[in-house]
C-alpha cells in the first residue's frame, strides 16, 4: 500500500510522511524541488504518469504557495485548482479505487469572527481563496462520478518546520537568537489577532481520520481554540525567562487581514479526532528545536 504526496516539502508533507510510515503505508514524496520524486502537480502528463506507475491507495494534494497575495494569482491557480483537476482526472482514468485528499483552508470561508464549520458559505476574498474554492467544487464533481474525494479545511497549524515568514516561526526563531545573546527587536503588526495554534503532526492524524470515513467527505480540521499572537509571544519568551515587551516593536497603522480566524470542529471531533498537543507544549517545542540537526529535505 502506498501514498502519493504532492507538495511534500512543507511541514504538512513531512508529518504526513511520518503518519504514513506509522501506518505501514509507503509515502512517495513529490515536489518541484528537494528530495524525493521531482514532479509538478500542475502538469497533467506528469501527474498521470505517477498515478499509473504507483497505483496509490491514497493521494494527498498539499501543494500551494500559502499566501493570499495577489501577485501569486496564477501560481496558486495552476498549483491548487489545475493540480486538483489533474489528480482527479488521472485517478478516474487509472486508479479509481484511490482515496484522494484535497486541502482546503479556513480563509476560503466568509469570516464574521465566529467559529467556522465546513457548512459555512465560501467567500472569494483573495486569489488564494478563489483557487481553494475551485478545487472544492472539482472535488465534489468527481465525487459525483464515484471518486473517493475528501476535503479537509485546515486552519492555522504550526510546527518547528514552519517557514520563517509565518508569525509563529518568526517569533520562535527570534526568541532562540535572543536566548543566545542577540538583542534584536521583533517587529510585529497587530498582536491582538486571534487564530489557532494546532500542532501540524496532530493535523496529519486528523486528515487520516477523515479519510477513514465512508459517509463524511468534508470537514474542518482544527482545534477550535483561539489565542492572540500576544499570548504566543508570552509563551515563547517564558521558555527563556525574559519579558517579551523588551524585545518587540509594534508597527503603527498595521492593517490586519482578519481579527479572528477560528474553526468549529464539531464534525471531526465527532469522528474521533482531537489535537493532542497544547499551545504551551508547542511553544516550548518550537523555541527549543535544533534546526541545524534536522532537515525535511
Amino acid at each position: 500500500m502506498n501514498a502519493l504526496i504532492f507538495g511534500a516539502n512543507g511541514q504538512d508533507g513531512y508529518y504526513l510522511q511520518m503518519s504514513c510510515k506509522q501506518k505501514e503505508i509507503i509515502p512517495i514524496c513529490i515536489s518541484r524541488h528537494g528530495n524525493g520524486v521531482q514532479g509538478d502537480v500542475s502538469e497533467y502528463s506528469q501527474v498521470e504518469e505517477l498515478v499509473k506507475q504507483y497505483r496509490p491507495s491514497y493521494i494527498f494534494h498539499l501543494a500551494a504557495n500559502s499566501t493570499t497575495r495577489h501577485d501569486v494569482l496564477f501560481e496558486n491557480h495552476e498549483t491548487i485548482s489545475t493540480g486538483t483537476l489533474n489528480i482527479l482526472e488521472a485517478v478516474k482514468k487509472h486508479c479509481p479505487s484511490a482515496k484522494v485528499f484535497i486541502t482546503g483552508s479556513g480563509v476560503q470561508f466568509k469570516n464574521n469572527g465566529k467559529p467556522i464549520s465546513e457548512n459555512d458559505p465560501f467567500e472569494a476574498s483573495s486569489p488564494y481563496s478563489i483557487a481553494r474554492i475551485q478545487s472544492v467544487y472539482a472535488a465534489r464533481y468527481y465525487r459525483s462520478l464515484g471518486i473517493q474525494t475528501y476535503v479537509g479545511y485546515l486552519f492555522h497549524h504550526e510546527s518547528p518546520l514552519r517557514k520563517p515568514s509565518h508569525v509563529s516561526q518568526k517569533i520562535a526563531l527570534a526568541v532562540q537568537r535572543i536566548d543566545r545573546g542577540n538583542n534584536e527587536i521583533i517587529e510585529l503588526g497587530d498582536i491582538s489577532v486571534t487564530k489557532e495554534w494546532t500542532f501540524a503532526a496532530d493535523v496529519a492524524e486528523g486528515i487520516f481520520t477523515l479519510l477513514s470515513q465512508d459517509k463524511v467527505c468534508e470537514a474542518v480540521i482544527g482545534s477550535g481554540k483561539g489565542y492572540a499572537i500576544e499570548y504566543w509571544l508570552q509563551l515563547c519568551f517564558n521558555v527563556i525567562g525574559k519579558p517579551w515587551q523588551e524585545f518587540v516593536r509594534l508597527q503603527q497603522g498595521y492593517k490586519v487581514e482578519y481579527p479572528v480566524l477560528i474553526s468549529d470542529p464539531k464534525t471531526i471531533y465527532r469522528l474521533g479526532w482531537q489535537p493532542q498537543t497544547s499551545i504551551e507544549e508547542l511553544a516550548k517545542m518550537m523555541v527549543r528545536f535544533e534546526h541545524s540537526a534536522h532537515s525535511t529535505r
